[in-house]
C-alpha cells in the first residue's frame, strides 16, 4: 500500500492503526458536514406551504429565496477552491461553519421574503464546501479507484440531512416552530464546525505536503482546469441533472403535495423521508456500477434516462396518490450519480489541481440549481387555480419544463467520451479518457 488508503487497510498492525483511525475520523465529519449541507439545503421543501403562508410569499419570491441559497454556493465556488489549494480543506472548511451557524439563525429571525432571501444566502456560503471538500479529502486520502465508491458512501450518508429534513423537521415545527429549529440547527453547526478543525487533517499520516499555489499560478491552474478537453459536456450533464432533482425536491414536491394530493405537513415531510431514504439507498446502488461494468458514462446515461421516465410521467399523465409518491421515490433514487461524475472529472486532473477541479465541476450544478426555481416560479400564475394553492395544470408544466432541460442535457452527455475507472486510474497522474 501506498501513502494512501484504499478501502479496508491491508495490514490493521499496530502501526497502521493511527492512520486507519484518521481515516475514520475524516470520514465522519466529512459526513457530519454533508449532513448540515443537505440539510440547509433541503430545509424549504417540507415547510414550503408554511412559509408561503406565514412570510406571504409569492410564487417569484418563493422561488427566488431557494434559488438565492444556490446562487450564495455559486459565487463562493471559486474562492474556495483556491483556498483549498492555498489554505487547505481543514482551515476552509472550518471558515465557512461561521456563515452556516449564522445564516441558519437568520432564518428564525426572516419576516419577509427579503430577509428569508438573505437568510438563505448567508447559509449557502456556509454551505459552499459542503461536499467538494469531500472530493478534495477523499482523493488525498484514498486511492484512485476507490474514490466514486468512497464518495457514494459520503453522499448516501449526506442524504442523512435530508432525512432530517423530512419527518423529523416536520415534528419539530410542530412543536417548537419552524423559526426555533432553525435557531437549534445552527447552534448544532457551531458545534460541528468546533469538531473539523480539531479533528481533520489535510493529508495522511507521514505524506508529503502537496505545493501550495497563489496569486497568477492560482488563476493560471482555473484555466487550466476550464481549458480542459471535453469538460464542457460533462458540465452541461451536471448542471442539468442536479438542478432537476434540486427544484423537484427542495421546491416543488412539497407544494405538489398539498395543493393537488392534499397532504399536511406532517404527511408531506413522510414523503420526503421516503424520498431521501430512496436517494441514499440508489447513491449505495449507483456508486460502485462504475468499478463493476468499467464504464462512468453509461451508469450516467442508464440513471438519467430513469429520472427523465418519471418527470415525463408526472407531467403528462394526471397520476393518483400512490403513483405519485411512487414516481417521487423514483426520481430520488435514479438521481443519484453524482459521485460517478465526480470521480470521472476528478481523474482528469493532478493532486494540485484537486481543490479548483473539484469547485469548477461543483459550480455548474450550482449554476442550474441558481436559475431552474427561479425559472419554475414564474410558471404557477399563468395557471390560475381555484382555491388556495397551485394548479395541477401549473405543477405538470413544472414537471414539462424540468424534463426538457435534462433531455437536452442528456444528449450532450451522449457525445461525451467515456472516462473508465480501470485502467486509466491505477496509473499516477492524470487519467486519460478512453472511447465511449
Amino acid at each position: 500500500m501506498n501513502d494512501r488508503l484504499s478501502g479496508l487497510p491491508a495490514d490493521m498492525s499496530a502501526p497502521a492503526r493511527p492512520k486507519w483511525t484518521a481515516a475514520v475520523a475524516l470520514l465522519a465529519m466529512l459526513a457530519a458536514t454533508a449532513i448540515l449541507a443537505q440539510f440547509f439545503r433541503t430545509s424549504t421543501a417540507i415547510l414550503g406551504p408554511e412559509l408561503i403562508r406565514d412570510l406571504d410569499l409569492s410564487p417569484e419570491a418563493f422561488g427566488l429565496a431557494n434559488a438565492s441559497f444556490f446562487i450564495a454556493l455559486l459565487l463562493a465556488q471559486i474562492p474556495v477552491g483556491l483556498a483549498y489549494d492555498r489554505f487547505g480543506p481543514r482551515l476552509t472548511v472550518a471558515a465557512l461553519f461561521v456563515p452556516m451557524a449564522a445564516g441558519a439563525m437568520l432564518h428564525g429571525l426572516a419576516d419577509t421574503g427579503a430577509q428569508m432571501a438573505v437568510a438563505r444566502f448567508v447559509t449557502g456560503i456556509g454551505c459552499a464546501a459542503g461536499f467538494t471538500a469531500s472530493v478534495v479529502l477523499v482523493s488525498a486520502w484514498f486511492s484512485r479507484p476507490s474514490w466514486s465508491m468512497t464518495l457514494s458512501w459520503l453522499i448516501a450518508l449526506s442524504h442523512l440531512g435530508a432525512v432530517l429534513a423530512g419527518t423529523p423537521l416536520a415534528a419539530a415545527t410542530q412543536l417548537i416552530g419552524w423559526r426555533f429549529t432553525f435557531v437549534a440547527m445552527g447552534l448544532v453547526a457551531v458545534l460541528i464546525g468546533y469538531l473539523f478543525v480539531l479533528v481533520v487533517r489535510d493529508r495522511p499520516p507521514g505524506a508529503p505536503r502537496t505545493p501550495t499555489e497563489g496569486g497568477p499560478g492560482a488563476l493560471s491552474g482555473l484555466w487550466q482546469v476550464m481549458r480542459m478537453p471535453g469538460m464542457g459536456r460533462l458540465l452541461v450533464m451536471f448542471m442539468v441533472a442536479y438542478a432537476v432533482l434540486v427544484t423537484v425536491q427542495v421546491l416543488w414536491s412539497g407544494p405538489y403535495l398539498h395543493d393537488v394530493h392534499g397532504l399536511d405537513t406532517l404527511e408531506r415531510g413522510h414523503v420526503l423521508l421516503g424520498m431521501a431514504v430512496a436517494q441514499t439507498v440508489g447513491t449505495l446502488l449507483v456508486g460502485p456500477m462504475d468499478r463493476v461494468l468499467n464504464t462512468r458514462k453509461w451508469v450516467v446515461v442508464a440513471a438519467a434516462s430513469l429520472t427523465l421516465a418519471s418527470l415525463t410521467v408526472l407531467a403528462v399523465v394526471p397520476v393518483s396518490l400512490p403513483v405519485a409518491v411512487g414516481l417521487l421515490l423514483v426520481l430520488s433514487g435514479s438521481s443519484t450519480y453524482g459521485s460517478v461524475l465526480y470521480a470521472q472529472v476528478r481523474g482528469l486532473f493532478p493532486d494540485h489541481l484537486a481543490g479548483r477541479s473539484a469547485t469548477i465541476t461543483n459550480m455548474a450544478p450550482l449554476l442550474g440549481a441558481s436559475v431552474l426555481p427561479t425559472l419554475t416560479g414564474f410558471i404557477p400564475p399563468l395557471f390560475p387555480s381555484r382555491g388556495e394553492g397551485y394548479s395541477l395544470l401549473a405543477y405538470q408544466s413544472i414537471f414539462a419544463t424540468l424534463a426538457i432541460c435534462l433531455a437536452v442535457g442528456l444528449a450532450i452527455y451522449m457525445t461525451a467520451r467515456d472516462v473508465k475507472p480501470r485502467p486509466s486510474e491505477l496509473t499516477p497522474g492524470r487519467a486519460s479518457p478512453s472511447a465511449g
